[in-house]
């Protein structure tokens, strides 16, 4: 069965004709779109979208799945409001690594959710570099030094790495 997720982005891409649209509308990167999108032309088995240089139009198929998820959502949206955003809930959309979302920003999660501000945290855990203005993106924790022209760096913690090594393989790596 598809994930409800990826016939939600698919819906939204559908209607808007973007994938960056359909982002913005979903409160989710334009990239986690086009995963979703990917995820169901894979499970599906064929192309839902023909992509060109000013957006992406549904093909036979995908107009067919159109039609067909356009009819599901609005049976669902009759019976219930669990698609729309609460009132007054500020949406802030991070992207992050996988080690630094596991081991760090997860256990601060419910904290930063959970304050009078009604704060909603949407992440996208991805290792390659969003570009923030592009996918609508508010924040980005990486690693590195900062210092990347026109965006703002602030150092949250030291990283020390150092290597781990049977003993046998670092005696014999220590010799060369």
């Amino acid at each position: 069965m598809v994930p409800l997720e990826t016939l939600r982005a698919f819906d939204a891409a559908a209607r808007t004709g973007s994938f960056s649209a359909a982002a913005e509308k979903l409160n989710i990167t334009h990239g986690a779109v086009s995963r979703q999108i990917a995820k169901l032309e894979d499970w599906l088995g064929l192309k839902v979208f023909d992509r060109g240089a000013r957006g992406v139009s549904l093909t036979i198929e995908g107009n067919r799945l159109h039609l067909r998820t356009a009819e599901a959502f609005a049976l669902i949206s009759s019976h219930s409001d669990r698609w729309v955003e609460p009132r007054g809930t500020a949406v802030v959309r991070l992207t992050s690594i996988p080690s630094v979302s596991g081991l760090w920003l997860m256990p601060r999660m419910a904290a930063l959710e959970n304050n009078p501000t009604k704060l909603r945290i949407v992440l996208d855990v991805d290792i390659r570099q969003a570009d923030l203005a592009d996918e609508g993106i508010d924040l980005s924790v990486r690693c590195g030094r900062g210092g990347i022209p026109g965006r703002i760096s602030v150092k949250l913690f030291e990283e020390h790495v150092f290597p781990v090594a049977a003993p046998g393989l670092a005696h014999e790596i220590g010799r060369g």
